[in-house]
């Protein structure tokens, strides 16, 4: 079996310095080289520097790498990942590709170039070594044309979408030669360790995800002109009420980058000559110009769109109008006269996209016409370019971020019902396709025995989709009531097996209510009290693990004056973590996604943390007028103590503590997270979400199994700063608002925080306090700033505008 401990990036460009960060996020050191500058630059002339110097010699990657640090989003998880990153040029350090198991090619996208560094790969590489290229859609045929046949089998296609870290999908495209057993090896390492979702693509022009992308933007393009659409309505239709992220189309196209785009359609028109709608892929004159005159999106500062200054200095952003080529004010409300509203307010995307597909205006006719084009093409090619239509999907989805692929959109509009109105259009329908729907059936996707099928065009029959059956998947283990112990609207008892249990959270944005406590208490005192079970797995499949309390709840009891009421709930939450903290069986939590406030507190309740890679975590209770309620003060505090062990006094953890949680800092990666304190270094993070919490039952069944037995944490007593720490912090916190850095409520939220972290009047340095008796603090705490109308003006604000805090 091979084994990948180091990695060569040829060219540190965008792609391969992103290449090189995300193989540091995986732990992976890598060496990245670039060519040598055949010139200095005038600061390198102005240093005294010359050809031969090495920051000369390595300018491009020193380059590369610098703007991989500088990215943003940021590119590595921590900035120490770039520590794992060696730099060099192709002439001084070529020999040391002999030292790596996998070479990623990332050169310019010109075949001539990359046929010479294969040339020279060839000669260097250990036998084993695995050999792939980044091409976006250069044949792999003719990159390995008059290679050895030992390097063609180690030879294949690994292309990473931008940026890498974020973008999910990676394509593996196979040589006729290449060894099968390598390329699953590469889908399971690209699966695993870096995360990704792994498609096998043939070799064709822009290969899956391009070839689809690339259409629907070229065919968006000319249904646009015959339909006489703004910029902005265009991105209104083809956003949400799509089922695709909000940037739609042009925002995208300005974010990718023009010439990306162009060059994208141009490799489909030069190298896909018997394709059916080849002549889409030539530029229109319009989009020509804007190439022409470097209005290429982002990078250059304007492209489908334009950020402006007004004369007060606010910034507005402008859309650019095809006819008159200036860019002008977009449109307040896009397509007002239509009924599009009523499709982007759908919950569930594929309502969303039925409803837009068959309104009867001029939003829902160039929906219907730029998806019957897209949904078309892609039928027309699936043969060619993919063996199931399930690879399509994933390709949208992982690659573009659409929240159906093709073929789940196709069904969700009905395909017997969409062919026919394509049909009625005097559209040509595919061969395969006509037998589909002949045969009366009007899903690609359905379910049989248990298990999901998809239509197979090459066997005109349904098949099984293949599955992992080394993941969980909490969906499918809940399909047999038998393993679900227990459940109400807001978290399940799931039985994972192996003794092991999951505890998974269901309520909207899945955050904690008294019904989610309720079942928490319950699923702890079963776990402690029978002997079948090793230990549970906190974790869910949402889109975030958990968003926090439920403010509405709070803002009721609030606005009632039931005061009395917001303590029991505080106090219940309390006591669940603690039991979490305390059980005598392991207890490991898997957060992703979004995990604040109580999400953050249970998180760190748990005998280990097993946390996805993007996990973007804090102690955000600041922002409705709060501070942390359920042991979120302590327990960040304690981690600070442990982390500060033999600095001088009390204070430093008490400070570092203070500014997480007023600052409401929010940790943009689990790695960072763990910089900021709310993981430990033995918390574990997973790269591949699907695989969480599978990595997390593992978790519990080793620290159930560990020599000696588990055994439950000790009791932590707290020596802290008391009334001398809170009068030196309060300090700080006055001149705060007389800079105006803060308004006066800010100040008596800190004032509540820092009390409670300094121990109130009854901690010492010499005197220890224990955690009931900071719960007891933060409790109270908790409670009265409730009770204050500036506090109850921001938790009501953020419940009434999507999250966004009020600074009163």
């Amino acid at each position: 079996m091979p084994e990948i401990k180091k990695v060569a990036v040829l060219g540190s460009g965008v792609m391969g310095s992103g290449i090189a960060a995300h193989l540091a996020n995986a732990g992976i050191p890598s060496l990245m080289l670039d060519i040598v500058p055949d010139k200095l630059t005038p600061e390198e002339e102005k240093r005294g520097l010359s050809l031969n110097s090495p920051a000369v010699r390595n300018r491009f990657a020193t380059q590369g790498l610098q703007t991989a640090l500088k990215a943003n989003p940021a590119a590595f998880f921590v900035s120490k990942g770039a520590e794992l990153v060696t730099i060099g040029n192709f002439e001084d350090d070529w020999s040391k590709l002999a030292e790596c198991d996998w070479i990623i090619e990332v050169v310019v996208e010109r075949l001539d170039i990359k046929k010479q560094v294969f040339k020279r790969v060839a000669e260097i590489a250990h036998p084993a070594a695995i050999i792939s290229s980044n091409t976006s859609g250069i044949s792999i045929q003719a990159m390995a044309e008059g290679l050895p046949e030992e390097f063609q089998k180690r030879f294949m296609v690994t292309h990473f979408f931008n940026p890498v870290r974020y973008m999910k999908l990676l394509e593996i495209v196979p040589h006729p030669n290449s060894d099968p057993s390598l390329i699953e090896f590469m889908r399971r390492f690209g699966e695993d360790t870096l995360g990704k979702g792994v498609i096998i693509c043939k070799d064709t022009p822009n290969f899956i995800g391009n070839r689809i992308g690339i259409y629907g933007m070229m065919s968006t393009l000319k249904r646009m002109s015959e339909n006489s659409l703004r910029v902005e309505e265009v991105d209104a239709i083809l956003g949400r009420a799509s089922g695709r992220p909000k940037s739609a189309a042009f925002r995208t196209s300005d974010l990718v980058g023009l010439d990306t785009s162009l060059h994208v359609a141009r490799n489909v028109y030069d190298n896909a000559p018997d394709d059916p709608e080849r002549d889409l892929f030539l530029t229109p004159d319009w989009v020509q110009q804007m190439a022409d005159k470097r209005w290429l999106g982002d990078k250059t500062g304007q492209g489908f769109y334009k950020k402006v200054k007004d004369a007060k200095g606010k910034s507005t952003i402008l859309s650019l109008n095809p006819q008159t080529f200036e860019y002008e004010a977009q449109v307040e409300t896009p397509l007002a006269d239509t009924k599009l509203e009523e499709a982007a307010r759908r919950s569930d995307a594929r309502k969303r996209l039925e409803t837009l597909a068959y309104l009867d205006d001029r939003a829902g006719k160039f929906g219907w016409t730029v998806l019957a084009d897209t949904l078309l093409y892609t039928a027309k090619i699936a043969p060619q370019i993919a063996d199931d239509i399930q690879a399509i999907d994933q390709a949208m989805k992982w690659g573009y971020n659409w929240d159906l692929g093709i073929f789940e959109s196709w069904d969700a509009i009905g395909p017997l019902k969409s062919v026919q109105k394509m049909r009625a259009e005097g559209r040509e329908i595919p061969q395969w396709l006509v037998e589909f729907i002949n045969r009366g059936q009007d899903y690609f996707y359905i379910e049989q025995n248990g298990r999901k099928r998809m239509w197979d065009f090459n066997e005109g029959r349904y098949v099984a989709i293949p599955e992992r059956t080394d993941l969980i998947s909490l969906a499918s283990l809940k399909k047999d009531k038998a393993n679900i112990l227990r459940s109400n609207d807001s978290a399940s008892l799931i039985d994972l097996g192996d003794g092991v249990l999951c505890l998974e959270f269901t309520s909207k944005m899945n955050t904690i209510d008294p019904e989610m406590v309720q079942l928490g208490m319950w699923s702890l005192n079963k776990l402690n009290t029978d002997d079948k079970w090793k230990g549970m797995v906190i974790g869910n499949e949402g889109s975030d693990f958990c968003a926090g309390a439920n403010l509405f709840l709070a803002v009721m009891a609030a606005n009632s004056g039931e005061f009395g009421q917001i303590e029991q709930m505080v106090k219940a939450t309390q006591d669940w973590c603690m039991a979490i903290k305390y059980s005598q069986k392991p207890i490991v939590v898997a957060p992703f996604g979004r995990t604040l406030g109580g999400g953050c507190e249970i998180t760190m309740a748990g005998t280990r943390i097993r946390a996805y890679a993007e996990t973007y975590i804090g102690q955000v209770e600041v922002g409705p007028g709060l501070i942390p309620g359920a042991g979120g003060n302590k327990e960040l505090l304690i981690r600070n103590i442990e982390r500060m062990r033999g600095m001088t006094g009390p204070f430093p953890p008490v400070q570092k503590t203070f500014e997480a949680i007023s600052y409401a800092k929010v940790s943009t990666s689990a790695e960072e997270a763990r910089s900021i304190g709310f993981l430990r270094k033995t918390d574990r993070i997973t790269l591949n979400k699907a695989r969480l919490i599978s990595d997390a039952k593992a978790d519990v069944l080793e620290l159930a199994n560990q020599e000696g037995g588990y055994k439950p944490p000790q009791p932590f007593s707290f020596k802290l700063p008391g009334e001398g720490g809170y009068l030196a912090g309060e300090q700080l916190i006055e001149g705060l608002e007389m800079t105006k850095a803060i308004s006066k409520h800010d100040g008596v939220i800190a004032r509540k925080l820092l009390f409670v972290l300094t121990g109130g009047t009854e901690a010492s340095p010499v005197r220890e306090v224990s955690e009931q008796y900071l719960l007891d603090l933060e409790r109270e705490a908790f409670v009265e700033l409730c009770k204050l109308p500036k506090t109850q003006e921001r938790m009501q604000y953020i419940l009434m505008h999507g999250g966004k805090a009020l600074r009163n």
